[in-house]
């Protein structure tokens, strides 16, 4: 049986070898690119199988070969892993079809998981529009304030931005969002933002 394949896309050899050398152990066959341009070159000929992308890369970046490979109608699930990410450009990764947005340093289970998520097509497991009924019975659990602070969460605002929109203070803003993370057992914005997509509080359009 073949082993799964997996496309290393990052500027940085020494984390491509240790990614390479992690996925190895788990049973993936691995390729890595230097740079976007790299992988677009040699895509067509590449059996099917999960990206892991860095970001910020000479020349094209991870995000602007997301849509390149979208233009070009190619449907790899796409895991980004980066140690220069921010919670507007996870918004706008996953929005677009990325199976996930990884920090960098990550550990081996993290990164394991969502490759194997990613091949799986969890993301498309679901009809576009169905909602994940768990994950919105997490967010019924917020109030309105909550729910309101999610909202500009998942548009990439800083407590600081909704503080000033809102008319309230940046600590009341973080304990707002240490709520809504407690309520919905996320550890982090990258996960609430997940969840807040699965449970159709926001659009992936």
């Amino acid at each position: 049986m073949a082993r799964s394949a997996v496309y290393i896309v990052d500027d940085d050899a020494a984390v491509r070898d240790s990614m390479a050398q992690l996925l190895g152990m788990h049973g993936y066959e691995t390729r890595q690119f230097a740079d976007a341009a790299g992988y677009l070159d040699a895509a067509d000929k590449l059996p099917k199988g999960c990206v892991l992308l860095d970001i910020r890369m000479p020349g094209m970046s991870g995000m602007e070969l997301q849509d390149e490979l979208k233009k070009r109608g190619r449907e790899e699930p796409i895991v980004f892993v980066t140690g220069h990410g921010d919670i507007g450009l996870a918004v706008k990764a996953m929005k677009a079809g990325a199976t996930d947005f990884l920090q960098k340093p990550c550990d081996e289970e993290e990164l394991i998981g969502a490759v194997r998520a990613a091949l799986a097509g969890k993301r498309q497991a679901r009809p576009s529009g169905d909602v994940d009924e768990k994950a919105a019975a997490a967010l019924a659990r917020l109030t309105d304030r909550e729910r309101e602070i999610l909202g500009y969460v998942s548009k990439g605002l800083t407590s600081k931005a909704i503080a000033q929109r809102l008319g309230i203070s940046v600590r009341t803003v973080d304990i707002h969002r240490a709520n809504i993370m407690n309520k919905t057992g996320t550890r982090n914005v990258v996960e609430l933002v997940r969840l807040a997509l699965a449970g159709g509080f926001m659009s992936g359009d």
